[in-house]
């Protein structure tokens, strides 16, 4: 099992994937074997977004799932739901903890990943692009601006990690 999860960290550090990825940024910043995308924005909660047109795709971060482990069980909102910046919207069940999953910006749910019901361990194998949780319609695109850039969310990451 241990040398399961070191290859799993290890390939998720290198980029080795058997296919290509739908979130395609220019580069990542990679700490500790937990991977952050360019080209997205980070919540304290350790949710992402990647704004595109006039909806918004979120989930929780590679370092997230690192920390969760194996995750077994996702519930999520159904489509038309409204959601606020800063409060749950669904959950992440895994073999350590059950964890609520906030919403870094408010909006409408207008789609939910509903290939996690089956394969919830797309979070684990993919957190940035098989592994989506919800499509939001943003309500107030002035909240994208308060989340963090990539490189303020790896130093966040940094620094919570020394802390405990």
């Amino acid at each position: 099992m241990a040398l399961r999860i070191w290859a799993s960290s290890t390939a998720n550090a290198l980029k080795i994937s058997a296919k290509s990825t739908s979130v395609s940024p220019a580069f990542s910043l990679s700490r500790c074997f937990s991977s952050v995308l360019e080209g997205l924005k980070y919540g304290k909660s350790h949710e992402w977004v990647k704004h595109d047109g006039p909806v918004a795709l979120i989930g929780i971060t590679d370092h997230a799932q690192d920390h969760l482990g194996e995750v077994v069980f996702v519930e999520l909102p159904e489509p038309g739901k409204s959601v606020a910046q800063g409060e749950s919207f669904g959950a992440v069940e895994s073999v350590k903890a059950t964890s609520d999953v906030n919403s870094p910006i408010s909006g409408e749910v207008v789609e939910v990943n509903t290939k996690l019901s089956e394969t919830p361990g797309l979070i684990n194998t993919s957190p940035y692009e098989d592994g989506w949780m919800i499509k939001v319609k943003p309500s107030n695109a002035a909240e994208l601006e308060t989340l963090l850039n990539p490189k303020d969310y790896t130093k966040f990451c940094e620094e919570e990690d020394a802390a405990h």
